[in-house]
């Protein structure tokens, strides 16, 4: 019995690697890799590469053919019962006659939400689910959100010298960090649904907010997969600011959330969609505006902006990870700070867990997130 889940933790990892084969291309959809061993050996892998498309169990089905017959398929999620824009995968591996199923997880979508193990188990195969588990959740951080909480996984991304500074007071902020930083922010844009500004950034650094292909870092195929997929760039512009012959608009279409939105007319004929969200004291509503695009399908909302946008999602609680970029820098006391978080107490100062923390060239790239309060 031992023996037997000391097996299942090591295919369940080798699908647990297939599945970050989609980390940047699966969008509505979770990333899910699937194995399937038979008599020692592994017959059939897959994974699921973007929506509308087969999903992991049936690209390894397919791999394994006549061979899925009396095997065991390790899939990281829990395969799906209902038909979408693909047939349910649960029936598939009833067709294919397998033996036994290993999940990492149950999924979370109510569509789901246990009846795809219980069908499996209902046509007499065995199912053992949790195995990995927490891994397995890691790899789809916005999907699980969304499912459980109806809000996506915000991810806030700044950069900053070792003195906490992100521009120096004139605005000129390019570039704080090196090529690698700035690879690795591609990245993040990259498996985002949505990558989120304000009209500071825009106005002062003419931001664009694309990914650019060719500072991914990654292999022709996932890099023709990126090209090939929407992703949404989002402008938060209270009052409207930023002119629409600017380069944020000029480089494809866009959502802009306002106040008002009595110029809708124009921005729709210019190709862009503009959102009326406003709150108190004339701000938008952000925690509406992430319930919105939650709605719309929306895993992973990555915020790239000032400190003054920033600043806001972090003070109203809104912010599931930090991406800190560090440069062997200093920018002086006159420069501009990370967050605009007026803060007077030690007692309020919010703390973090710093989960990761890594060399990317010559700066450094921390993973942190908001700690839980005590007690929890």
């Amino acid at each position: 019995m031992i023996e037997q889940a000391i097996l299942d933790r090591h295919y369940m990892a080798r699908a647990l690697q297939l599945a970050r084969n989609g980390l940047y291309t699966t969008h509505p959809n979770p990333r899910v890799g699937c194995v399937i061993v038979r008599e020692g050996q592994v017959v059939g892998e897959g994974w699921h590469v973007r929506a509308g498309e087969p999903h992991a169990e049936v690209h390894a089905l397919r791999h394994a053919g006549e061979l899925a017959c009396g095997a065991t398929a390790y899939v990281t999620l829990e395969p799906c019962s209902h038909h979408g824009r693909t047939p349910p995968c649960a029936d598939a591996l009833v067709k294919a006659g397998v033996a036994r199923v290993v999940a990492a997880m149950q999924d979370p979508n109510p569509q789901v939400a246990g009846n795809g193990l219980l069908r499996l188990q209902q046509a007499g195969i065995v199912v053992v689910s949790g195995v990995l588990e927490a891994e397995a959740r890691a790899i789809n951080p916005g999907f699980i959100k969304r499912m459980e909480h109806g809000l996506p996984f915000v991810r806030v991304k700044l950069a900053m010298s070792l003195d906490g500074r992100t521009a120096m007071a004139s605005g000129e902020s390019q570039w704080i960090t090196g090529a690698p930083a700035r690879s690795a922010v591609q990245r993040l844009r990259a498996r985002s649904s949505v990558v989120l500004t304000g009209a500071d950034s825009v106005l002062m650094d003419g931001a664009r907010m694309t990914v650019r292909a060719a500072e991914l870092g990654l292999d022709a195929a996932t890099t023709e997969l990126i090209e090939a997929r929407s992703m949404l760039r989002l402008l938060i512009d209270g009052s409207l600011r930023v002119p629409l012959d600017a380069p944020f608009f000029t480089v494809g279409p866009a959502l802009v959330v306002t106040c008002d939105a009595a110029q809708q007319a124009s921005y729709a004929a210019a190709g862009h969609e503009l959102l009326a969200l406003p709150g108190a004291d004339g701000h938008v509503d952000l925690p509406a505006l992430l319930k919105e695009l939650a709605s719309r399908g929306v895993n992973e909302v990555l915020v790239e902006a000032g400190a003054r946008l920033a600043g806001a999602f972090a003070r109203q609680g809104l912010v599931d990870e930090y991406q800190i970029f560090i440069a062997a820098r200093f920018l002086g006391s006159q420069a501009r700070p990370l967050l605009e978080w007026p803060l007077t107490l030690m007692s309020e100062a919010p703390a973090l867990k710093i989960t990761e923390m890594r060399a990317v060239g010559d700066d450094w790239q921390v993973t942190a997130i908001p700690a839980p309060a005590a007690g929890v």
